[in-house]
């Protein structure tokens, strides 16, 4: 079994979401903290309602995603592994976590905007240099949903 090396401690395979603290609130609207990390790329990416991003993993890069908006069924398992993934509804207002080792897929079922935050640079030589694609998921494997 692969060595899950993690950033969060509040990761476990199965429950990628990381627990927010509490909001500041006041009079002018509310400040929710996200991460108190270094990081080396942020990115805003939006994605159609059906479609696939990730089916890959990660040989040392992390990252974390903040769904602003819409919906999504994540997927992952340990790298290697051939049970069926651990599926997890993510929905808008929540952080989850990706380490390097797991295999992840994000399927949306609604168009969606979210927020990537990753340990490496996201120039294309860099992340092809670390990125490991595999087929996790696939469009048919959601055809029950509505």
């Amino acid at each position: 079994m692969a060595m899950v090396e993690q950033e969060d401690p509040t990761y476990v395979i199965g429950n990628p979401i990381v627990p927010l603290e509490e909001p500041f609130i006041d009079d002018r609207g509310v400040i929710q903290g996200l991460l108190e990390i270094t990081t080396r790329s942020l990115a805003i990416m939006t994605s159609v309602k059906g479609s696939i991003r990730a089916n890959h993993w990660h040989a040392t890069d992390w990252h974390y995603c903040y769904l602003i908006s819409g919906e999504l069924i994540y997927s992952e398992r340990n790298v290697g592994s051939n049970e069926k993934p651990i599926r997890t509804t993510i929905k808008a207002g929540q952080l989850f976590f990706s380490p390097p080792n797991v295999e992840h897929a994000m399927y949306f079922t609604q168009d969606s905007q979210f927020l990537t935050i990753s340990r490496n640079p996201r120039d294309h030589e860099t992340y092809e240099d670390d990125v490991k694609r595999v087929p996790l998921v696939k469009a048919e494997d959601f055809a029950d949903l509505p």
